[in-house]
């Protein structure tokens, strides 16, 4: 498998010209509050 030149590539490839980049959470979770509030208007509903 070490003639397999794709992993020659990635053993070989420089970390360094990478940029840095920040993530952020797009997509979040709702509160104990936001559920409560849901629970109750499907309740509501019935």
């Amino acid at each position: 498998m070490s003639d397999n030149p794709v992993k020659a590539e990635v053993q070989n490839f420089d970390k360094k010209c990478l940029k840095k980049t920040n993530t952020e959470e797009k997509n979040v979770l709702p509160t104990k509050e936001d559920i409560e509030q849901e629970k109750k208007a499907g309740e509501g509903a019935k």
